[in-house]
């Protein structure tokens, strides 16, 4: 075992101290690897129990990662083959998107329809305990590994939550995740209500049928549901951008650590929707792919954005293939709206990340408990459907329905006009240049 540690670490060395970009200061960097060395082999010579080489190398390897942000993320080969099949549409688990946030398992989103999103789980709710293992410092792709698994099968998440003073307990059963990212249903009057679920690689081409198939029974304008909607692939949502965006014009930029980082993604100036009122709705569930079409939208004065501030989540990560099955999700770069204004506004946790909705409207972790819980009446197929919550505790979807107020009333284009959060959002902007200037 000695042997085999000594040998991938000089190889690590050695690659490590050839590549000028990535240490500069290698007498500095050589140090530290030999330190990383001595460690692992007293770790070897004296621990209390056997160790494993490649157990310590790869614990050395998520510990690289992790140093680096949230989203970077080294994937064995299980969850690099678990994120492959989710992207195709279909797992076996609890349904729910999460970040490492201030060493906490944090939820970014429970997908509708889901057991976590049925049991009431909540954006930015704190997973303190898988079944009996603690969750607090765990990487994220050990706690996706341990709420994925067989369907029919159980797992208990104890959660921590804001002005809840006690944990909560939920016993979950996981269940086939066949995520149906486009939910719709046309209103009185010819309003199409569409909620994303989350941005695969089906999502822009259902989104489309949707709205196309709507066209032709009258539609008149277009609710787009982004709340609680994690993001995705990057291509769906420039393409979702394009079917409301007549013009071939600049979406995003991604701007990395060099110049050659530097990627553009215009629309494909297919505007197959773009004389139709839009309306999009937002909360702090709304992250990445979510956050750039109603940012763009925003920025090209196209849609009204309605609801809470978005999650904040503007940086790029590419999955690098590696040759032993793993593969490392990395972040590059991060995201620019057209206007030139990032999502990630602060790296710092105190200023405000996010898309600015035009209109504001706050909504209590207890309403949003209610609205997750009878939000799906809404899409059902079935002429009677079986109500989940009863007729007394139900609630009015304040964001949902004054984005239907401002349709009915032929409002939307005027307070397109009228908003004031661009302006706002740009000179904060300005503000903090100035500041970083001086």
């Amino acid at each position: 075992m000695k042997n085999i540690l000594k040998m991938f670490l000089t190889a690590f060395i050695v690659c490590s101290l050839c590549t000028v970009n990535l240490f500069a200061a290698s007498d500095e960097t050589y140090d530290k690897l030999k330190l990383m060395v001595d460690i692992m082999e007293i770790i070897n010579a004296n621990y209390v129990s056997e160790t494993d080489a490649k157990n310590l190398v790869t614990g050395a390897i998520h510990g690289v990662v992790k140093t680096l942000d949230p989203f970077s993320q080294y994937m064995e080969e299980k969850a690099y083959k678990d994120m492959r099949n989710e992207t195709e549409g279909a797992y076996s688990g609890v349904g729910l998107r999460i970040m490492v946030k201030n060493n906490f398992i944090t939820v970014v989103s429970p997908l509708p329809g889901t057991p976590a999103y049925r049991a009431g789980i909540l954006p930015d709710d704190r997973i303190i305990k898988i079944d009996s293992k603690s969750a607090i410092g765990m990487p994220s792709d050990e706690a996706v590994d341990l709420m994925r698994g067989k369907a029919g099968a159980k797992v208990k998440l104890t959660i921590s939550r804001d002005n809840v003073l006690e944990d909560l307990e939920f016993t979950l059963v996981r269940e086939k995740i066949k995520i149906e990212t486009v939910k719709s249903v046309l209103l009185d009057g010819g309003i199409a209500y569409v909620r994303l679920s989350e941005f695969n690689a089906q999502s822009a081409t259902d989104l489309n049928r949707t709205l196309t198939d709507y066209s032709k029974q009258g539609m008149t304008a277009v609710i787009l549901d982004l709340r609680n909607d994690p993001g995705g692939l990057l291509d769906s949502a420039i393409d979702i951008i394009s079917m409301f965006i007549k013009d071939k014009t600049l979406a995003l930029t991604t701007k990395g650590r060099s110049e050659e980082m530097k990627k553009e993604y215009f629309t494909r100036g297919g505007g197959e929707f773009s004389d139709i009122p839009l309306v999009i709705l937002v909360n702090r569930g709304s992250a990445s792919a979510s956050e750039i079409v109603a940012g763009a939208m925003q920025d090209f004065r196209r849609a009204l954005i309605i609801g809470s501030n978005t999650f904040g989540k503007g940086s790029v990560q590419t999955v690098i293939p590696l040759s032993d099955g793993t593969a490392l999700r990395l972040t590059i770069a991060k995201y620019y709206l057209p206007s030139g204004r990032p999502i990630n506004r602060s790296d710092d946790n105190l200023t405000k990340n996010g898309i600015n909705p035009d209109i504001e409207i706050k909504v209590t972790i207890e309403d949003e408990i209610k609205l997750y819980a009878q939000s799906d009446m809404i899409f059902s197929k079935d002429k009677n459907p079986k109500p989940e919550v009863a007729d007394e505790n139900k609630i009015e979807d304040a964001v949902l329905n004054k984005a239907i107020e401002i349709i009915r009333e032929g409002r939307v284009f005027d307070m397109i006009k009228e908003s004031k959060a661009l302006e706002a959002a740009a000179a904060k902007e300005v503000k903090k240049d100035d500041k970083k200037g001086k």
